[in-house]
């Protein structure tokens, strides 16, 4: 803490002003009160009382200790009567800087002794113009004070709020980005690594069925169709990413659903894949696109998995619309072969689970006895 706050706390640029004022002011009431004739002081008096006044009330603790001055000040009136007036700026002072009602109390009732001095009154038109003294002497700037504190401390509480208000939305902010990101990620993992999945089955179906010509040809093709695809819902997503950025020539679309199932599936077969498929009945109700979106993720990872970590098995599919209740299940055998080491971020069921848990569904997974897998899901319709 420098200097200029432990003689001046609180002190301001804008306030210096101000503060100038006041000492000029209290200086000339200390000197105009002590000149008259009532107040019987030298000339060397006046220098000590309006320095004492002066450097004490103002400079050093009309801010940290108001009520050391109010009293000197309280002093000062009660020896010489002109000096009264000087009372008005440290009762402001107490009102303004001290927030302890007792001590405000104690102060006020200190300066009406010395204001009135109630030993002297004799009359009743003396009494009523000492309270009237009392009032416009103490009480009127001892709550110009108050009210100056109050506001002060109004103003910072407000301004306190306002900045944890600021704060709290920079968080929420940064965490609807966050979440954003993460389902950004989440469909990308779907969707990409589902086709560049399939992507891998048919090239190593193209290794198998090398003497075959048609066959290497048509499973070319799809390999092509399968990378085309991947890159367009790539970069459908990746566009949603560019801020200020419209590309109309990205691909727009729905959202896959429970309708896109067996094309789903079609697709794994055309790959390599033994998937059987049961549907949901004709005739019933439809879902919730949310619901039937997630359905659809649920296959998709799981058909992923299937062909990466279970080659050649036969897996099934099932889908069915209960009432109030869509369940999903998927179930792969064992693999045929040694499955190839095939890089990925073991992230895609935690975030089927949390898609899962977000509307309120069940979701186990694990291995069978059987040496397959099983992806179960009970989602509410």
């Amino acid at each position: 803490m420098g200097f200029r706050e432990r003689v001046w706390p609180g002190l301001r640029a804008r306030s210096i002003g101000f503060e100038a004022l006041v000492a000029l002011a209290s200086t000339a009431t200390v000197v105009v009160g002590v000149v008259t004739p009532e107040a019987q002081l030298t000339p060397d008096a006046v220098l000590v009382v309006g320095g004492v006044l002066l450097v004490v009330t103002l400079f050093l603790l009309r801010r940290s200790a108001p009520v050391v001055p109010f009293v000197v000040g309280a002093v000062l009136g009660a020896l010489v009567p002109a000096l009264t007036i000087g009372m008005l700026l440290t009762a402001y002072a107490v009102g303004r800087y001290e927030g302890r009602w007792p001590v405000r109390i104690a102060a006020a009732v200190v300066g009406a002794v010395a204001l009135v001095q109630p030993w002297a009154i004799g009359t009743e038109e003396e009494a009523v113009g000492a309270l009237g003294a009392v009032a416009i002497a103490l009480v009127l700037p001892a709550a110009l004070g108050i009210w100056q504190r109050t506001r002060a401390a109004l103003l910072a509480a407000l301004t306190e709020r306002a900045a944890r208000a600021e704060a709290e939305r920079e968080l929420l902010a940064r965490e609807a980005v966050l979440g954003e990101r993460t389902r950004i990620a989440r469909e990308m993992h779907d969707v990409v690594g589902h086709r560049v999945s399939l992507m891998v089955l048919q090239a190593g179906a193209i290794e198998v069925a090398a003497a075959d010509a048609p066959r290497v040809e048509q499973l070319a093709g799809q390999v092509q169709a399968a990378g085309r695809q991947a890159l367009e819902e790539l970069r459908q997503m990746v566009g949603v990413l560019r801020a200020g950025e419209v590309d109309d020539d990205a691909p727009l679309g729905p959202q896959p659903g429970l309708a896109d199932l067996p094309r789903l599936v079609a697709a794994a077969r055309e790959a390599g894949m033994a998937v059987g498929w049961t549907g949901p009945a004709e005739g019933t109700a439809p879902v919730d696109p949310v619901v039937g979106r997630a359905a659809y993720r649920i296959v998709q990872e799981a058909l992923t998995n299937a062909g990466k970590h279970a080659p050649d098995a036969r897996v099934e599919v099932a889908v069915a619309r209960d009432p109030g209740e869509l369940r999903v299940r998927v179930v792969n055998g064992p693999p045929a072969r040694t499955p190839e080491a095939v890089p990925g971020g073991g992230f895609g069921l935690v975030g089927l689970a949390e898609r899962v848990r977000t509307l309120g569904g069940r979701l186990s997974t694990g291995p069978r006895l059987d040496g397959g897998f099983g992806v179960e899901a009970e989602l509410p319709a």
